[in-house]
This record gives structure tokens, C-alpha cells and sequence, in this order.
């Protein structure tokens, strides 16, 4: 908690809160400076500035609050997400809903969606105020997430990584040597979601490649997935499975909400809405 705290400080006196420390030096090192001319220019001196003891010792004690805020709160957010990888269920959360709230962070437009997530046992409506950045404008535009939730109190931590996975923003290649074969899953949530489930039952990384040969109970389940998934009817221009596609009015409103709320220039927008009609 120790060096939460002092980075949280640390953070608060870099933006702005050095002002109140500055103030305080000031105060109590100005009136020795002028004292070497004498003892009234240093009483002088000192009554002139008796402002800054005043608010600097307030900005000073407010910058302390604030880190010590800072530090609950990630405290609090870091059992959370502990708490949540413990006893907490990988599932999907549907995007119904994308709305602007006129905020931005570092240039990025914050947005509102409107989730509909549902798991073993559960199913529940929640709004989430999440910030687009280019990397998540394609997995908000593909309408679904992955989520860990915890099914009693359905406190849920998005997963941005498997959430780009089943989007289809990055690829799902599987090579299987039996094969001599490459398979390709991308944007299959299907069979992807049973594959992070894997996963995650066996606590191994959903992110960047992983190596399974030295697990030969988990590689059998996902072969057999992998291989369940290829044998389904593919897609007539690729050979793969196609996902649900949205109607051309959903994908229009999305591209609108986005270009609303900034995530999209006006450049980016055009050339994406001329694509969606050209798929007319």
C-alpha cells in the first residue's frame, strides 16, 4: 500500500500539485534571503507572502487526500480483478447500445455501452463508460466483448485482448503439425470462446502464443475444437467460418455513434461508410 501511495503522490505532484510544497519553500526560505538586509525587510518580507502559508499548506494537504484516494482506489481495483480471476466466469457481453458523453482523455472520445451480459446461471444489463482508443474502435464497431464476471455479484472486468481476438481485429492461427496444416479461426467468437475457456481452466495466457506441446490434455481439447470449428461450412470467399454479420442500418448507427463522439475523423468515417453501402 506503501508504494501505491507514493506513486499515486508522485503522480499528483506532477500534475500541479507541486504548487503547494513551492508555496510553503517560498514562505519560509523568501524572509531568510531578505533578512541578510536586515531584520524588517525580513518581517517585511515575510508579512507580504503570509498569503502562501495559507494556501499552500491547503493545496499541500489536498494533494495528500488525493494520492491517498488514488491509492484506495487502485487498491480496491486490484482486489477486484484479483477477486475476479479467482472465481470469476469468462463469458460474452453484448454491445446494444453506443453513446457519446462529450468527455475526452489524451484526445480519446469516453463513450457509454450499453452491455447485455449473459453466462451460466446469469444475465444481467449494465452500462460502462470505456475509453475508444484506435485499437478498440474495431472491437466496438464488432458489438461484442469478452467479460470476467463474478456470477454472484456480477462485478465484470472487460478483456480487451480476447475481446480483439473474437472481433476478428487480431488473427486466430492454429498450426497442427498432424495436419501439416495452418488453421485459421479469426473472428469466430464460437470457437474462440470455448478456446479462452480452455484457457482460462487451465490458467494459462490468452494473450500472444502459447506453446501447449508440454500440455497434452489441454492440446487434445483444443485440436479437437480447432478441428470441430474447419469442419464447419465455410464462408464462400475465404474458406472460414463466417460470424453473424450485423445489419447495414446497426452498422451504420455504430459508425455514426463513433464519428459523434470522435473516435472517427471525418476522412475515417467517409471512407468507412462508403464501405458498409458498398456491401449493399
Amino acid at each position: 500500500m506503501l508504494a501505491r501511495y507514493l506513486k499515486a503522490q508522485i503522480y499528483v505532484l506532477i500534475c500541479g500539485g507541486l504548487v503547494g510544497p513551492i508555496f510553503l519553500i517560498t514562505y519560509f526560505v523568501l524572509p531568510n534571503m531578505f533578512g541578510n538586509f536586515g531584520s524588517g525587510f525580513g518581517s517585511m518580507a515575510q508579512s507580504n507572502i503570509s498569503w502562501m502559508l495559507y494556501v499552500g499548506a491547503l493545496i499541500t494537504v489536498a494533494d495528500v487526500l488525493v494520492a491517498l484516494w488514488l491509492a484506495n482506489r487502485g487498491a480496491q481495483s486490484s482486489a477486484k480483478s484479483v477477486r475476479l480471476h479467482q472465481v470469476g466466469v469468462l463469458t460474452t457481453a453484448q454491445i446494444q447500445g453506443l453513446g457519446e458523453t462529450g468527455m475526452r482523455i489524451n484526445e480519446r472520445p469516453v463513450v457509454n455501452l450499453d452491455l447485455h451480459i449473459t453466462g451460466p446461471g446469469f444475465a444481467f444489463d449494465d452500462r460502462k463508460r470505456v475509453t475508444v482508443d484506435i485499437s478498440k474502435q474495431a472491437i466496438v464497431t464488432a458489438r461484442k466483448l469478452v467479460v470476467l464476471v463474478d456470477p454472484n455479484t456480477h462485478e465484470y472486468e472487460i478483456d480487451w485482448q480476447a475481446s480483439a481476438l473474437i472481433a476478428g481485429v487480431v488473427p486466430a492461427q492454429f498450426s497442427i503439425a498432424e495436419d501439416n496444416k495452418t488453421y485459421d479461426l479469426s473472428g469466430q467468437a464460437g470457437p474462440l470462446m470455448e478456446i479462452l475457456q480452455i484457457y482460462r481452466a487451465n490458467n494459462l495466457p490468452t494473450s500472444g502464443a502459447v506453446d501447449i506441446r508440454n500440455l497434452p490434455a489441454v492440446r487434445q481439447q483444443i485440436l479437437d475444437v480447432v478441428r470441430r470449428a474447419a469442419e464447419q461450412p465455410a464462408a464462400a470467399s475465404g474458406g472460414v467460418a463466417a460470424p453473424p454479420q450485423q445489419s447495414v442500418a446497426q452498422r451504420l448507427q455504430d459508425l455514426e455513434a463513433l464519428h459523434t463522439s470522435g473516435a472517427l475523423s471525418d476522412a475515417e468515417y467517409a471512407s468507412k461508410r462508403a464501405q458498409i453501402i458498398a456491401d449493399i
